[in-house]
């Protein structure tokens, strides 16, 4: 019990890290690139307050840890109007591609960390060491999932907008129609992976290439740790 109150206590500080970091990037390149509106809206903040959202955060990742579903949630998205950017289509690419490239930076920065802590180190650590490299482990996972899981091409997720500003003006008019059903695109996807958990959705599309990236900045904190 002790182990799983601590455990909660490394995890959850861990997400909101990443998901307020990738919130707000989205702000803040929306703010370099024309779009005050986040700052408008004081939604540039890092008070993880300010991004959570009552459903996304709470209820729906509350209600399927519960009934043993895979975990999902989200953050209040921060506002954007892509109207007022300085270059709308492209604008908004680079926008949604800031969340999940922040996330990509503070894994990196998790596994420079990770190597410096380990430094000198012969055996598995114990204590409160043991547990900052627990927890080091898990705030790079968080990220490097984080960031490619909102990559997918489905709309809310960030790699919708990226997709859609790429396609050709005559597709990208009907892609962007998907945003509209966003919401119910979303709850499908969960349900789909809930209902039919062999569907393969997570382990075969996002898995592979979260282990790839892990597997590449955990030699990195080898690296380090060797000196």
């Amino acid at each position: 019990m002790t182990e799983t109150l601590i455990l909660a206590a490394i995890l959850i500080p861990c997400l909101i890290v990443a998901i307020v970091f990738h919130e707000v990037a989205h702000g803040w390149t929306a703010l370099a690139l024309g779009d005050p509106t986040a700052r408008d809206q004081n939604r540039l903040s890092l008070n993880p307050v300010r991004h959570v959202d009552p459903v996304g955060t709470l209820l729906v990742p509350g209600l399927l840890a519960i009934v043993g579903g895979p975990i999902f949630g989200w953050a209040k998205p921060v506002p954007v109007r892509q109207e007022r950017l300085d270059n709308p289509r492209y604008g908004m690419m680079a926008v949604a591609a800031a969340g999940p490239a922040t996330n990509i930076f503070l894994g990196l920065i998790g596994a420079v960390v990770l190597g410096l802590l380990a430094i000198g180190l012969t055996e598995p650590p114990t204590g409160a060491l043991g547990w900052a490299i627990t927890a080091l482990n898990y705030f790079i996972t968080i990220n490097i999932f984080l960031a490619l899981f909102n990559l997918l091409p489905i709309p809310p997720f960030d790699g919708s907008h990226i997709v859609q500003g790429l396609l050709p003006r005559s597709l990208a008019v009907h892609y962007a129609k998907l945003q509209r059903a966003g919401m119910l695109l979303l709850v499908g996807l969960i349900a789909i992976t809930w209902i039919f958990p062999d569907s393969g959705i997570i382990e075969n599309v996002v898995l592979p290439p979260v282990d790839w990236m892990r597997e590449k900045f955990m030699a990195i904190a080898i690296w380090i740790a060797a000196g």
